[in-house]
């Protein structure tokens, strides 16, 4: 039988939903004679339980991450994000019932949630698998669905609980919104089934880029650490830095230093039935075991090899979004905002999303976040005529790099690379001078707008923080070993290491506390967990709100209470009959 190579088999299922799997053009499956199947074809095995899965999860690529509005409704409203407003758009500061960002959240995981539950339902009928190939697939299923149930939790606050598919008979499209933890402990049933059907990384039937029985678990303890957090009680302490982000000097900005400012937290609404001591305990553990390779092996990787192409779904890369290269389908279009889009002659097209001055001067010099993991040098296209190049930050220190200067005795000290290309450099406090990451130029091309960026969900960085928080909140202070978790993440980036004894020990619960959160908010810049830490701590409103209206470059930072959560989209209030009002403020 003759071989061919399929990017893309489209499966319309039960005659009305279209679900496609994707698989590589490395892949080379036998030709069947169709390119179009339906739930008829798929064969009642191992492989169609799969094939079920597959699609599922695909639609994270085609649908969900396809179109701009992910990760920029993870992303955008933040402290410590930032953009032109032209490109930050009216989500990003604020405005989010007058952008389709929050209804693409609502309505893009309750359609994923719908194939999961088809797929569920299809695979537990089948006969012909094998009982570890059908765990396997409505494992990774289950996982999916909690995810997008964790995504719509800490987004919308309580929501309807869908987990059979209208065509069941099991479930009707109208469905009252539940208590949040029971939305939780729905999401927590998911994961814990599915940490015990998913292969382990290092099983022999394991595939690489799927998920596995340490995503489960890694998940779990990210739930339980979100769930403990945001129930911890109103007037526990939190320092974070920041304030306002510039003054009027002579007419003209002149940007601050962040400043240690402490906040007090709010219980979030409707987690007060939730034991926080209990289920900062759960996450501590679950993180644990997931350290000590209970659910297979996993590690940090050198920081040179962290985004390398080479790595993906590597050691660290627990759970990322697999995407094509200059594919219309599978490829992602959000890098062109995130890390620009290279022209034949190397100029840069897009590079409209950055991190603040603020989160740049949260590192020490010479953490390799900021020496390598931050855009020193580019060439915007309209300046390919006049020979022009643009440097990051705007200090004396990289004006000198770029510029060059004479030194002490007079001396001419010419420009260093990469600056040195005949160039004329220049750096201005505006919203086309940001902090621009490089994490997302590891693509196969950069001149292609659609790029094959694998999105992270969760790497083991996070596990690390994760139990480092949860140790510090269940023992009632740091331990050495949160110590050590933390560390380990700042030792690979060349930050110093933090101590528990000498001049700025962090030795207490709330410096503990507080020096975790912003590790996370410099370890996971632009990967869609800074909002929902600060929410999670019941210090969103204070922190945006201590920036002072607007940040550096004019983006509206103020919030109110109804920012706490998203506004239900207009396609389910007044249609489903149990939901006639939307959440507060909306």
């Amino acid at each position: 039988m003759k071989k061919i190579c399929v990017k893309s088999i489209v499966a319309c299922l039960l005659g009305t939903l279209a679900t496609t799997f994707c698989v590589s053009c490395a892949d080379m499956l036998d030709e069947k004679g169709f390119s179009f199947v339906n739930d008829k074809n798929i064969e009642n095995n191992d492989e169609g339980a799969q094939q079920w899965a597959t699609g599922a999860f695909s639609v994270l690529t085609y649908e969900v991450f396809r179109w701009n509005a992910f990760p920029h409704v993870l992303d955008f409203d933040c402290d410590y994000m930032t953009g032109p407003d032209w490109a930050f758009g009216k989500f990003g500061s604020g405005n989010f019932q007058d952008d389709d960002h929050a209804q693409q959240m609502w309505e893009k995981m309750y359609n994923m949630i719908h194939r999961c539950n088809l797929g569920i339902e299809n695979v537990e009928a089948m006969t012909g698998t094998t009982p570890r190939g059908k765990d396997n697939a409505i494992g990774e299923m289950q996982v999916l669905r909690a995810y997008a149930y964790f995504l719509l939790v800490r987004a919308f606050g309580p929501i309807p609980i869908r987990d059979h598919t209208i065509n069941s008979g099991l479930s009707d499209i109208h469905q009252p919104r539940q208590p949040i933890d029971s939305v939780y402990h729905y999401i927590i049933a998911n994961l814990q089934q599915a940490e015990q059907r998913l292969y382990k990384n290092t099983d022999r039937e394991f595939s690489l880029g799927h998920v596995s029985a340490g995503t489960a678990a890694s998940l779990l303890a990210k739930v339980y650490l979100t769930m403990a957090s945001g129930a911890v009680p109103t007037g526990e302490k939190v320092i974070v830095r920041g304030g306002k982000a510039f003054e009027k000097v002579a007419g003209e900005k002149v940007y601050t230093n962040p400043v240690a400012i402490e906040h007090q937290k709010t219980q979030l609404a409707g987690y007060d039935k939730i034991d926080y001591m209990k289920y900062f305990a759960l996450a501590r553990d679950k993180a644990k075991e997931v350290m000590d390779g209970k659910y297979g092996s996993y590690d940090l990787l050198p920081y040179d090899a962290l985004w390398v192409i080479g790595n993906r779904n590597k050691v660290e890369h627990i759970w990322s979004l697999q995407t094509v290269s200059n594919d219309d389908i599978y490829g992602v279009s959000f890098g062109e905002g995130y890390a620009g889009v290279l022209g034949t002659a190397g100029e840069t097209y897009g590079l409209h999303h950055g991190m603040r001055n603020h989160w740049y001067k949260l590192f020490e010099p010479q953490d390799y976040r900021i020496t390598k993991g931050v855009m020193h040098r580019w060439q915007r296209y309209h300046a390919v005529d006049y020979h022009g190049g643009s440097y990051y930050p705007n200090t004396d220190e990289w004006k000198k790099k770029a510029q060059g200067y004479t030194n002490d005795e007079g001396k001419w000290v010419a420009p260093v690379a990469p600056f040195n290309d005949g160039l004329s450099y220049e750096s201005k406090n505006d919203n086309n001078y940001l902090a621009y990451l490089t994490k997302y130029t590891y693509v196969s091309d950069r001149t292609k707008k659609r790029a094959d960026i694998y999105f992270p969900f969760l790497r083991f960085a996070d596990v690390l923080l994760i139990y480092a928080e949860a140790a510090n909140e269940a023992n009632n202070g740091p331990t050495p070993e949160a110590l050590n978790a933390l560390n380990r993440v700042r030792v690979r980036s060349n930050a110093t290491p933090k101590s528990l004894t000498g001049v700025g020990n962090i030795n207490d619960k709330v410096l503990f506390r507080s020096a975790v959160l912003e590790e996370r908010a410099m370890e996971f810049a632009e990967e869609g967990d800074r909002r929902w830490d600060l929410i999670r701590w019941g210090i969103y409103l204070p922190v945006m709100n201590a920036i002072g209206g607007t940040d550096e470059v004019d983006i509206v930072k103020s919030r109110m209470e109804k920012h706490l959560l998203f506004p239900i989209p207009g396609s389910e209030v007044g249609v489903n009959k149990f939901i006639t009002t939307n959440n507060p403020g909306w």
